[in-house]
């Protein structure tokens, strides 16, 4: 179950309510939001109906809620309005479609200065860029780490775009939190629960991409991994899985932009440059994306694709992403006329 505490409420109101949840033989995880705490009650206690009467009458207690699905804190049964992580001045899940772009890897300072200036000038509102690369095969080319983070940091700072990086293991998260506003987890380590459970520690915002072969509830279960952990801040990636296809790198699955929206509050970010692995089909899967109404797109962009250390053949040219963003003005004013319609409340949460 969920338990919302009313705005204002004390201490100890709150370690009652949890006293009490430990004496009907549920686990309490108490999350501190930016205007309330929520308390999650885990566990197989007896006497659930009682309990829920009771917690619902401590003093502090706003509402009660049993969840049925396993991931509670990301569940809409928990939380009917959708979340929206600001940034930068932008809001992830909002009213506003938010674009990431830039090249797969940072290689060099000239690449990156001018991929970041190219996608400021067509509207992106957030680059992208890996300074830590985790690839195949050993021998590939693995990122410039801290110096690619320095370069990201020097990209914003001339074009006042937020940054997106991932970061691959507990160990470099404080380090890649110092440089990105945004922290990326990729599509192999989904299910890294160290790394999951340590940036649940952090207030930074969490990119969480979709595991190659994952379903949508292991999906959801590593990101209720890092928001029980302390950190609410967290928003998805479809980014394509893996099946028997092979003329694409993956398969988009784009349904499960309307499942999760049906299934969470936490928004979600369509990836169609990894999704297909062919920059001849990011514009259509873009189009197709925001007409499923994700809340946003991650694409790839890179100054020279045929130069690129990775990911060239489904890099956009700068030129083809400008392009790309005129052609989704239309489809982006329609998805705002619906995102409006909706009238759905959100809840903001300032990162």
């Amino acid at each position: 179950m969920i338990i919302s505490m009313r705005l204002g409420a004390t201490q100890k109101e709150i370690d009652h309510v949890c006293e009490r949840l430990q004496e009907f033989g549920y686990k309490a995880h108490p999350i501190f939001g930016v205007e309330r705490v929520v308390i999650g009650a885990v566990g197989s206690g007896e006497n659930k109906e009682q309990a829920m009467e009771s917690i619902e009458a401590a003093p502090g207690v706003d509402s009660v809620v049993a969840i049925s699905h396993p991931f509670k804190f990301v569940s809409r049964e928990g939380r009917a309005e959708k979340s929206v992580i600001r940034v930068n001045g932008h809001g992830i899940g909002g009213n506003e479609f938010i674009v990431f772009a830039g090249p797969c890897s940072v290689e060099s300072e000239s690449q990156l200065l001018e991929t970041a200036e190219a996608v400021h000038k067509a509207g992106a509102h957030i680059l992208r860029g890996g300074a830590f690369k985790p690839r195949t095969s050993p021998y590939d080319f693995q990122g410039l780490e801290e110096e690619g983070l320095k370069l990201l940091r020097k990209a914003k700072e001339r074009t006042g775009l937020a940054v997106c990086t991932e970061v691959m293991s507990a160990s470099e998260v404080d380090l890649v939190a110092e440089y990105a506003d945004i922290l990326q987890v990729g599509a192999r380590n989904m299910q890294n629960f160290n790394l999951l459970k340590r940036l649940g520690k952090t207030q930074r915002p969490v990119m969480l991409k979709r595991g190659m072969s994952s379903t949508i509830k292991e999906f959801l279960l590593s990101a209720e991994y890092i928001v029980t952990s302390g950190n609410p801040n967290v928003f998805l990636c479809e980014r394509g899985i893996r099946t028997f296809e092979t003329y694409t790198r993956n398969t988009l699955d784009l349904s499960a932009v309307p499942v999760l929206e049906e299934l969470t509050h936490l928004p979600i970010i369509v990836d169609p440059s990894h999704a297909t692995g062919k920059r001849s089909l990011v514009p259509a899967m873009s189009r197709a994306s925001v007409a499923a109404g994700a809340d946003g797109l991650m694409v790839e962009v890179h100054p020279n694709p045929e130069k690129a250390f990775s990911d060239g053949p489904q890099s956009l040219r700068p030129a083809d992403f400008a392009k790309l963003m005129q052609e989704l003005r239309p489809y982006i004013d329609l998805w705002k006329v619906a995102r409006t319609a909706a009238q759905r409340p959100a809840l903001v949460r300032n990162a």
